[in-house]
């Protein structure tokens, strides 16, 4: 798998109005098709009077895209909502443009705008961040070290998770995988080779931007 994928951070929602249309964008992070569909059954059953509820949806593993009109013309609104989708290198993440139409056409041009525009400011909202493939790690030191041992791994991109602070201190923490090799070196000409790192699992976390 990838080293670095986009996904969102939250749900979130947004909404504007295109010539008396009210549009509102729905936006969520997910992982598997029934959250997707979960979702995306919610804002309809919220907003079962709206004309439409038009979605998609892009997940990471088996890398499927979904996407429906929900009875406006063909191209107008699933594809485009996609699209800004697919722009922005977002996966695991569906969005819901919901639409009541307000007695004025757009047009084929205007309807693509509208709902490119309401999946826009709907992954806004729910915020965009890069989650990157990170080792889970363990060091134990003794007190006289932790001052500068806690600054190495901050300094080489880690993140400090927890520390327990008994005979000695363990530090568990998380760090990009390919800075492991740096922040080891780091700490034997700092600690004269006393300190080793323990890795017990590998996961992918929000970057720090």
């Amino acid at each position: 798998m990838d080293d670095y994928y986009n996904t969102v951070y939250k749900e979130a929602c947004d909404e504007f109005v295109e010539k008396r249309s009210r549009f509102i964008g729905y936006c969520k992070p997910v992982t598997d098709e029934k959250q997707a569909v979960d979702f995306i059954n919610e804002k309809r059953s919220v907003h079962w009077d709206a004309t439409h509820n038009v979605y998609a949806y892009v997940l990471r593993n088996g890398n499927i895209q979904r996407y429906s009109d929900d009875s406006e013309p063909q191209g107008t609104a699933g594809v485009p909502t996609l699209d800004v989708i697919l722009k922005n290198n977002v996966v695991d993440c569906a969005v819901v443009v919901t639409r009541y139409f307000g007695g004025i056409l757009l047009g084929g041009g205007g309807l693509v705008r509208a709902y490119s525009h309401g999946a826009k400011i709907a992954l806004e909202a729910a915020q965009i961040v890069r989650m990157e493939k990170c080792l889970c790690c363990w060091i134990r030191i003794p007190y006289n070290h932790y001052g500068k041992v806690n600054t190495l791994i901050v300094q080489n991109g880690g993140v400090i998770d927890d520390s327990q602070f008994t005979d000695d201190v363990k530090i568990m923490f998380h760090i990009p995988k390919g800075m492991l090799d740096s922040l080891q070196k780091q700490l034997n000409d700092a600690t004269s080779s006393q300190v080793g790192i323990g890795v017990t699992d590998e996961k992918y976390y929000a970057s720090r931007q």
